[in-house]
């Protein structure tokens, strides 16, 4: 006789009760936080990165009046010291970004730093205007490893919530080279002149290249991607039959326009008469650069509050005023318009590039990597076309080609409105 259940009797055929397995714990996220020694020695090395990045990749803009005087050329031959290296990294941005999904954000960052200071040791010495703008045309194409692969490399260690400020610490290392370069290099041209300046920049940049190698710590969370040209080309073309992002990349180029046509001039109006300024003032203009990285910061309350749309029209309308005010010949007012054309161009190009990876559904890197060619492209242009007109026209054909790219953002920035009013179709 069996033994007396001592529970609820089981029913013939039942099924025998499985236990159930052991919760399933979810796995740390290893990735860098806030606060910690590794986030702190990965932010200081990107944004030592981005202050050599910036720092090599204008270099020569300020000093074009002495390289002009150097070499006997024109403000027009001269400006393609900085188109080349500008032209250098819009095209080969794309490619690098491909490079960097096989070999990792970290070594293709470590090979393009060492290869564009090596470069920068060399610009100094050039015999000629040919060599100059040859040697800074391979610069400008190994820093497109830079901006190709940091922010990837960020998205990939950092913590969701670290990322924006991790990634606007090596932002402000690109605005701080900019600037510090610019400013460094005309105070330095002004007592030993333009070459030994580039030297300078060259050393200062070697300094936090071998800074940036030592600090960055290994990549944890990097998966090796697809190098195959069939795949980066599929992305590519998906990216340019969208619209929106089509729009974004054209209005990125404009600005660029503008800026990089204004600031490759500014430094022949203020050396000559009436203002004759020496190269060291001239050089400290670009402190201008500050008031960039205020309004580049505020984008993102302008957009809360006018959308971005609205905050495009703002930026197009700012920078126009700036390049009209910048006609007067009284110093303070062209101050006030370099102000304007400053805080205009950075709202509008923030506001441009945060919506890139908003609308692009996949593929993120690679739609970046557009915005950033787009964006060179028209710093290239910009540069070589206003200086063309100035020699041709003088400040006034400078700010004219200036206003026509400010009217183009305000056309395309309208015809993004229009289609977002325009009924969707049925389905």
């Amino acid at each position: 006789m069996p033994a007396a259940s001592t529970g609820a009797s089981t029913r013939v055929g039942a099924a025998t009760p499985v236990p159930a397995p052991p919760a399933a714990t979810a796995s740390p996220d290893t990735r860098v936080d806030v606060g910690t020694p590794a986030y702190r020695r990965m932010s200081l090395a990107l944004f030592l990165a981005g202050v050599a990045t910036f720092a090599l990749l204008y270099s020569t803009q300020a000093l074009l009046p002495l390289i002009s005087a150097d070499y006997g050329s024109t403000v027009s031959d001269v400006s393609w010291t900085v188109a080349a290296a500008t032209g250098g990294l819009a095209l080969f941005v794309i490619p690098m970004s491909a490079l960097s999904e096989r070999f990792g954000r970290r070594a293709t960052m470590t090979g393009a730093v060492a290869v564009a200071v090596g470069v920068g040791l060399l610009v100094p010495f050039a015999p000629s205007l040919g060599v100059l703008v040859a040697l800074r045309a391979v610069q400008g194409a190994a820093l497109a490893g830079l901006p190709a692969s940091a922010t990837a490399y960020l998205a990939e260690e950092v913590r969701p919530r670290a990322l924006i400020t991790a990634v606007g610490l090596y932002v402000a290392g690109n605005s701080v080279g900019g600037m510090s370069g610019r400013v460094l290099s005309g105070w330095v041209a002004q007592e030993w002149g333009w070459r030994v300046a580039l030297a300078v920049l060259g050393v200062l940049a070697v300094a936090c290249a071998v800074a940036f190698r030592l600090l960055l710590p290994e990549p944890k969370h990097f998966t090796r991607g697809s190098l195959r040209p069939g795949v980066v080309a599929r992305t590519v073309r998906d990216h340019l039959a969208n619209p929106l992002l089509r729009r974004l990349y054209a209005i990125g180029a404009l600005f660029m326009t503008v800026f990089g046509g204004v600031y490759t001039v500014i430094g022949y109006r203020l050396t000559e008469e009436p203002f004759s300024l020496p190269q060291g003032v001239v050089g400290s203009v670009f402190l201008v650069y500050l008031v960039g990285t205020v309004s580049a910061s505020a984008s993102g309350r302008l957009v809360a509050r006018f959308g971005r749309r609205g905050t495009l029209y703002l930026s197009g309308a700012l920078t126009a005023g700036g390049l009209l005010v910048s006609l007067a010949d009284r110093l303070p007012l062209i101050l006030l318009g370099l102000v304007l054309v400053t805080g205009g161009f950075f709202a509008g190009h923030s506001a441009a590039s945060s919506a890139v990876s908003q609308a692009a559904q996949h593929g993120r890197a690679q739609a970046a990597a557009l915005y950033q060619s787009a964006y060179y492209i028209g710093s290239s242009v910009g540069s070589t076309l206003g200086a063309v007109a100035f020699h041709a026209a003088g400040w006034g054909g400078t700010v004219a080609v200036g206003l026509l790219a400010v009217a183009g953002v305000a056309a395309i920035t309208l015809l993004g409105t229009l289609a977002a009013r325009r009924p969707a179709p049925a389905a």
